[in-house]
């Protein structure tokens, strides 16, 4: 269902790229293999490439776990490799726990994001691109899809798209 909701949002936003399960170059000690990532491409600003042997390089801007046994591992370990190498939010989708813990990189610390008074986890890195925690954790693939939709014809994703598509034609 991630790779859907940030296929969709990829396929809405140019300059985008989502990927499935990618093997990212974080350092010399990491290479973290990330369940979903977006990425704003190098050419509009964003901060990781893809290699000539095909592996991203350097922190996607945004990068997904799902989580069951692996949770106490992703917010854990991986939550300092990805802080330390500059990610600058990240996702864990507790399965087991029902819960998604949204972290946004404020300096070299994550902060917790929390719902909105809508009850929404927005993107700060990729506007428009909303989520309803308790629609995702109950596999509500409908309502994610609807919430996405909402996010996606925002002013804010608009003027997202915009500064994209102008970074895209220098």
């Amino acid at each position: 269902m991630i790779a859907g909701l940030l296929l969709v949002y990829d396929a809405n936003t140019p300059g985008t790229v989502s990927f499935d399960a990618p093997s990212v170059r974080m350092d010399l000690d990491n290479m973290p293999q990330p369940d979903q990532v977006l990425v704003v491409l190098p050419e509009c600003g964003g901060q990781s490439k893809v290699s000539a042997d095909d592996y991203i390089e350097d922190a996607p801007e945004l990068a997904w776990e799902i989580s069951a046994s692996s949770a106490s591992y992703d917010l854990n370990v991986k939550l300092r490799v990805y802080r330390r190498n500059g990610v600058k939010e990240y996702v864990v989708w507790r399965v087991l726990d029902e819960a998604v813990d949204w972290f946004v990189l404020r300096g070299s610390d994550y902060v917790r994001q929390l719902p909105g008074s809508d009850g929404l986890l927005k993107s700060e890195q990729f506007p428009g691109l909303w989520v309803n925690p308790e629609h995702l954790v109950r596999i509500d693939v409908e309502s994610v899809l609807k919430t996405l939709d909402r996010g996606l014809d925002s002013a804010e994703h608009k003027a997202f798209v915009d500064r994209l598509n102008y970074q895209l034609k220098k």
